[in-house]
C-alpha cells in the first residue's frame, strides 16, 4: 500500500519549492526594475538574475506582465496585512494605529512604492491581466470598507472630524503620495535625513483629521434666534 503520509509530504515539499522559486523570480525582477527602466527588463534578464532557467520562469509566469502584476499584488497584500493589524489596534483603543500602519507600509521604502505605481500605470490598460487587476481593485475596495467602518466609529466617538469617512483615509493616501514624491524629487533627494523625515510625516499623518483641527471656510456661524 502507498504511504499516504509520505506522498502528502512530497506534495507539500514540491509546493514549498515552487513558491520559493516564484519568490526568487519576483525579487530578482524588483531588483532589476529598481536599476533599469521597466521596458528594458526582459524575462531573460529576470531568469538570469534569479538563477532560474527561462523555461522554468515561464512555468510560473506566462508573460512579463504576469510577473509585474504578481509584484503589485504582493505589495498591496503587504499593505493590507499591515493595515488590518492597525485597524485591530485602533478598534482596541489606539485611534492612530491604522494610519501609522499604513504610512509605515508605504514610506518604509519610497523607491519601491514609486515602482509599484509605475508598474500599475503600465498594466492598467493591459488586456492580458484583467482578472488580476480586478483582484487588485477588489482588495482595495475591501480595505476601503474596513477603513470606512473604523472612521465612522472614530467620528462617532468624537476622535475625528465629522466629515465623510473617506475624507480621512483619502487624506492619508494624499499625504503618503506626497511624501513618496518628496523623497524622490531631484530637488530634495540630496538630503541625508530621509528616514527621519518619513517618520515625522508619519507622525503628522497619525493625528491628521483629529477633532478640532478643521474649520470649513465655507461654513457660516450659526445664528441664535430669540
Amino acid at each position: 500500500m502507498p504511504n499516504n503520509s509520505s506522498s502528502a509530504e512530497r506534495i507539500r515539499e514540491k509546493k514549498k519549492l515552487f513558491l520559493a522559486r516564484e519568490q526568487r523570480i519576483t525579487e530578482a525582477a524588483i531588483g532589476l526594475f529598481l536599476e533599469e527602466s521597466i521596458e528594458r527588463v526582459t524575462v531573460s534578464k529576470i531568469a538570469s538574475k534569479s538563477g532560474i532557467g527561462k523555461g522554468t520562469v515561464y512555468k510560473h509566469f506566462l508573460t512579463k506582465n504576469e510577473i509585474l502584476i504578481r509584484i503589485i499584488l504582493d505589495y498591496e497584500r503587504n499593505i493590507t496585512k499591515s493595515l488590518t493589524q492597525g485597524i485591530k489596534r485602533a478598534e482596541a483603543g489606539d485611534p492612530g494605529a491604522a494610519a501609522q500602519s499604513y504610512f509605515h507600509a508605504r514610506l518604509e521604502n519610497p523607491r519601491l512604492d514609486r515602482l509599484m505605481q509605475q508598474l500599475e500605470d503600465r498594466l492598467i490598460e493591459s488586456g492580458d491581466v484583467v482578472q488580476q487587476i480586478e483582484d487588485l481593485h477588489q482588495l482595495r475596495r475591501s480595505n476601503e470598507d474596513a477603513l470606512s467602518g473604523l472612521m465612522t466609529q472614530l467620528i462617532d466617538r468624537g476622535v475625528l472630524e465629522d466629515v465623510p469617512p473617506h475624507f480621512h483615509y483619502l487624506a492619508c493616501w494624499a499625504l503618503a503620495q506626497g511624501a513618496v514624491e518628496l523623497c524622490l524629487n531631484k530637488t530634495w533627494n540630496y538630503r541625508t535625513d530621509t528616514a527621519q523625515l518619513m517618520k515625522f510625516i508619519t507622525n503628522i499623518g497619525v493625528t491628521m483629521g483629529n477633532r478640532g483641527q478643521y474649520q470649513d471656510p465655507d461654513s457660516k456661524p450659526s445664528k441664535k434666534h430669540k
